[in-house]
């Protein structure tokens, strides 16, 4: 039982006991739609690209030292990926697309310093024999995705990943070139800054290999059960989505059946007694009735007016 005083003298008593009471299922379900909202973005290949050529961006502008952008490089992609999508996703958001993007790049470069595989960088595909690439999942798992889907983004990840120089600075000589990912050096992402890191920057890029380390480390039953939770949470979106659209919809179907328009239209029509006028203030309290009403033609309207209005109950 809770509690609220308005303005020191009504007492406001709301009974919500008990975890199945439908006003508490409501709002447990929006807010856990606005957490996972907030704490997860659904990324797609097309997004992935904006937030790629944004990282580009900034790598050849100098932005990016340490093996991590600035708060500046990152607030700008922040807006500017606002400004591309309509989607105003936080730091943290982009942040663990990044460390994803790392570990993809990482993924194909191992790939690729296999003979036996070649990026197609017409198609984005990993082309290999069916054994080979058999044998290598088996020890690497993880390359299972890029085996189906390739990656079409992987010189603008050697980009991100492999292309700074000792100052910090973009060096686009191998794309200057027409050089591919095949003639773009690929070192080690920890090892391509020598220097001592400010303290920001060395906390950031600390915080990302841990993440990859960890991810790495996962079972493969922890990573199922983290796949039925992110397919839960993508459920709970949807869900939440479609009611917005029902909400929008007959948001939508009141504004065009409104009350101002029924009374509109009632005012010019002719020979509409006071009696049936004010019945007719009561009937327009239903939506339903207020689109019957406008959807019917002008000279039938008066008619069912009359019969609606004499069935009403006297107030």
């Amino acid at each position: 039982m809770r509690k609220w005083k308005y303005r020191g003298k009504v007492e406001l008593v709301q009974s919500c006991n008990g975890l199945n009471h439908p006003l508490r299922r409501v709002r447990a379900f929006f807010e856990m739609a606005s957490r996972s909202s907030q704490s997860r973005a659904k990324w797609t290949t097309s997004l992935t690209k904006i937030l790629v050529e944004l990282m580009v961006d900034q790598v050849r502008k100098g932005n990016r030292q340490n093996n991590s952008f600035s708060k500046k490089a990152w607030k700008y992609m922040c807006d500017e990926f606002y400004k591309k999508t309509g989607l105003k996703w936080d730091k943290e958001q982009l942040k663990n697309r990044y460390a994803f993007l790392r570990k993809q790049h990482n993924i194909v470069k191992l790939l690729l310093d296999q003979s036996d595989f070649i990026w197609d960088e017409a198609t984005g595909a990993i082309v290999a024999k069916d054994e080979v690439w058999d044998n290598y999942t088996k020890e690497h798992p993880d390359a299972e995705t890029i085996r189906s889907g390739g990656c079409s983004i992987y010189k603008q990840l050697c980009t991100i990943f492999s292309e700074l120089a000792k100052n910090g600075e973009y060096n686009g000589s191998a794309e200057h070139k027409g050089g591919t990912p095949d003639s773009i050096p690929c070192p080690d992402p920890l090892n391509t800054f020598q220097g001592e890191p400010s303290s920001e920057s060395e906390e950031e890029t600390d915080m990302g290999d841990e993440q990859d380390r960890f991810q790495s480390a996962i079972p493969a039953r922890k990573r199922g059960r983290k796949g039925i939770d992110d397919a839960i949470a993508n459920a709970i979106l949807e869900m939440a989505a479609a009611s917005k659209l029902r909400a929008d919809a007959i948001k939508q179907k009141n504004d065009r059946f409104s009350i101002t328009d029924c009374v509109k239209a009632l005012d010019e029509m002719r020979g509409v007694d006071e009696q049936v006028y004010y019945a007719a203030m009561d009937l327009f309290n239903n939506p339903n009735a207020r689109e019957i009403f406008l959807s019917l033609k002008v000279d039938k309207r008066l008619t069912w007016l009359c019969s609606k209005c004499s069935a009403l109950p006297d107030s």
